[in-house]
């Protein structure tokens, strides 16, 4: 109760602010608002996704221009005109995140600049949309008859929509969709072997980011009744960002404190520039220029951060309620065939890094991968988990070929792997990370995440996965930030959230690498228990006692081909393979 004080003392403050503060002050809330509004999707599209957008500004526009347009040339609704503009902007943004979203590096901004700058000039430039003139006489709106015509009374309506802006956003990052977002910044590959569909997620976070935009464009129209193409431009879609960043691009709440900062200063400095500097113009850029290059060097993850720091800390644990078990896959027959792959070869380039490859894996089974580095091992996991297709060959996961399919239909199936350099998301807790391993084990959406409707499953998935946290022995460490871990404990994090998806067959990319002795016994004997569930393991290490004591059956790969294939005593005899470690028999 006592946590959530904060929120309700500013929620009376915001209910009494029309009756105390002047109508100037009044205004500037207004602005702060609907700035938030955009702000907060930048906070999921940019801070959380990791997809960085200047465009925003111009759905601000094609908001602002649809409810203008259909209410003075046809007399539509305003109300009626909200629900066209935000199909218009969905499929606007739809069109456009389905080309840009494609692009990566650099070249992501540069798209979003380009079409930012498009739509700004298609405003301007249309005879019936008034050109750079405008649009005026645009009317109020009513709210259950209570016409909307002051400041001081539209104030409610901005403000209530930046609240369940926040309540939604932050609803959806707390749930399995919000972990597939978070998990876009950590690397498409991750998130596509635990079963995350990132084309599909990243055209969502575009998506819901443009719609609060165009919200955002209704409202400013509906306020001022005038609308011109001049901030809908690429400056203002800068501006936006800017208010995310230095609020804390991160944080929903960072959002607000952004666009607050950012637009109380800006009137201060347009203010009082003038008078200190003696002539007029837009010095207020030159100091935005520098203040953002001091907050981007002193306080990286903006301001709301810094807040959080100076409040006394309190526990960040969630509570984890009992709830039902997930279903789970039948268990395939012991010694049936969960992997074939035959002639597997992998260029790149002029470089052949898998050479004609071929191995089996069987139900009830560890089979190790072995070899000197540099042999192709991991090239090879990520032909077999189509993180890189194989060029050459034939794999068939239980019976199927793999040919076709990408990454996140391989792990449908009952596929999981870790990696041979950790990926987790250093800031979220142990067990949001394993719980990405769920993901493919709940079917509930964004819309019922952001509604709240998802607690029961959400339960289930949290459930499983603090199961699989404890199964690995590392229950003590189950609410803290998977950064904070060691090297070897974060790669058994890597096990816990394999084993979460409830996997037939485990791919496990040196998972020794880092672990003591102790670690290495306890993770030896799970891996025995996981065999003697019936579960296929493919095993690369380089630990030779840890392989050796463990393994039903040993590849040794040199130079990217099979060296030899059997069991490990008949392995460690082969002069092949001594010749391969210690340079010969002798």
């Amino acid at each position: 109760m006592i946590r959530h004080l904060p929120l309700a003392a500013f929620v009376a403050l915001l209910a009494a602010g029309p009756q105390w503060l002047p109508e100037f002050h009044i205004t500037l809330l207004n602005y702060i608002g609907l700035y938030a509004i955009v702000a907060i999707g930048l906070v999921l599209l940019t801070g959380v996704g990791g997809l960085t957008s200047f465009g925003q500004a111009a759905f601000v526009g094609l908001g602002a221009y649809t409810t203008a347009w259909l209410t003075t040339q046809f007399g539509y609704s305003p109300w009626a005109t909200l629900l066209i503009g935000l199909a218009l902007t969905g499929a606007v943004a739809f069109l456009l995140g389905f080309i840009t979203l494609r692009m990566g590096g650099h070249y992501l901004p540069l798209g979003t600049i380009a079409w930012g700058i498009s739509l700004y000039f298609l405003f301007g430039n249309v005879e019936f949309l008034g050109g750079h003139t405008g649009i005026t006489g645009i009317p109020t709106v009513s709210l259950l008859g209570w016409e909307l015509k002051s400041g001081d009374e539209f104030f409610y309506l901005i403000w209530l929509v930046v609240l369940l802006a926040i309540l939604g956003v932050r609803n959806l990052l707390d749930s399995r969709q919000g972990r597939a977002i978070r998990a876009l910044k950590g690397g498409g590959v991750m998130a596509e072997a635990m079963g995350v569909n990132t084309p599909r997620t990243k055209i969502v976070i575009f998506l819901i980011a443009a719609l609060l935009a165009c919200l955002s464009g209704w409202l400013y129209a509906h306020l001022q009744r005038f609308v011109s193409p001049t901030p809908f431009g690429i400056n203002m879609g800068i501006e936006y960002l800017f208010m995310a960043v230095v609020g804390g691009i991160g944080h929903v709440w960072g959002a607000v404190l952004g666009a607050g900062l950012i637009t109380v200063l800006k009137q201060w400095l347009q203010d009082w520039l003038p008078h200190i500097l003696g002539q007029s113009g837009n010095f207020e850029v030159i100091v935005f220029g520098i203040a953002m290059v001091l907050v981007l060097q002193k306080a990286r993850d903006g301001l709301w951060p810094v807040l959080l720091r100076l409040l006394p800390a309190s526990a960040r644990q969630r509570r984890l309620v009992d709830a039902e078990a997930l279903p789970r896959r039948s268990p395939a027959a012991a010694g049936s065939v969960l992997l074939t792959a035959e002639g597997v070869t992998k260029r790149f380039g002029g470089l052949v890094a898998n050479n004609n490859m071929s191995l089996s894996v069987q139900a009830g089974e560890v089979m190790a991968l072995i070899g000197p580095n540099g042999a192709g091992k991991s090239t090879m996991f990520n032909c077999i988990s189509a993180v890189n297709p194989a060029s050459e060959g034939k794999i068939a996961f239980l019976g199927e070929s793999t040919a076709k399919l990408r990454s996140r239909d391989i792990a449908r199936r009952g596929m999981s792997r870790t990696f041979q350099h950790v990926r987790l998301l250093g800031q979220m807790s142990v067990l949001e990370n394993v719980a990405i391993g769920a993901h493919l084990r709940g079917s509930k959406g964004v819309l019922a995440a952001a509604l709240r409707l998802d607690r029961g499953e959400e339960n289930r998935l949290l459930a499983e996965a603090a199961k699989q946290i404890e199964r690995v022995g590392l229950k003590e460490h189950m609410f803290d930030a998977a950064g904070s871990l060691a090297l070897g404990q974060q790669r058994i994090v890597e096990i816990a959230r394999a084993l979460a998806s409830d996997p037939c067959l485990l791919l496990l990319d040196e998972p020794a690498a880092g672990l003591r002795y102790q670690e290495k016994q306890a993770l030896a004997e799970l891996l025995r228990k996981l065999r003697g569930e019936g579960m296929g393991i493919l095993l690369v290490e380089h630990d030779m006692d840890f392989v050796m004591g463990l393994a039903d059956r040993v590849v040794v790969m040199e130079f990217g081909e099979k060296l030899a294939e059997g069991e490990p005593e008949a392995v460690q005899r082969d002069p092949k393979v001594l010749e391969a470690y210690l340079g010969g028999v002798e």
